[in-house]
């Protein structure tokens, strides 16, 4: 099995991008990948086990495996009752490793029209954005910040995360 090498679950650049940019060392490529979840991830729960479930099926002949979901999970105290959760799960063959990114609020109208119609949240802001493929271009958060925050930049703090434990392995045994 050769090292460095790393597989991202997808062929989104802005979750391949992320990745190198954390993996700087390691040559990066994306497969595409089902999450095993809903097209639309409604709980942190559901988002993580989509994490794990991408990172896992594409291992092969590489160091680490990686799977990154976005979905919006309950959270109190927000205007929508919903927020963002990006996780990154990094599998090496036998561990998994996870990672969260921020957290954020999607605008109500936007959540309350995925929580009613069952549709994804790209789908949701094309009547802001006019753009259908807004997860593969600067992403809803890039919209959201006026370019100030990328979807990669975003994304990457989730990879991040889940990196830690593998800087540190021996605090984690």
């Amino acid at each position: 099995m050769p090292g460095k090498v790393i597989i991202v679950a997808s062929l989104n650049r802005n979750k391949i991008k992320a990745v190198h940019e954390v993996f700087y060392s390691y040559q990066v490529t994306g497969v595409a990948c089902m999450s095993g979840v809903g097209e639309q991830p409604m709980s942190i729960g559901e988002i993580i086990k989509g994490a794990i479930l991408r990172a896992r099926s594409v291992f092969r002949d590489c160091e680490y495996s990686v799977g990154i979901e976005d979905g919006i999970s309950p959270v109190p105290e927000t205007i929508s009752g919903y927020m963002n959760f990006c996780c990154c799960a990094i599998f090496d063959g036998t561990r998994t490793y996870l990672g969260l990114g921020p957290a954020f609020e999607y605008p109500p109208e936007c959540t309350k029209r995925v929580v009613d119609e069952g549709i994804t949240i790209s789908e949701a802001f094309i009547p802001l954005t006019g753009k259908p493929d807004i997860g593969y271009e600067e992403g809803i958060i890039g919209w959201l910040t006026h370019g100030k925050i990328s979807r990669a930049d975003y994304t990457k703090h989730a990879v991040e995360m889940a990196k830690i434990r593998i800087d540190n392995r021996r605090l984690y045994q």
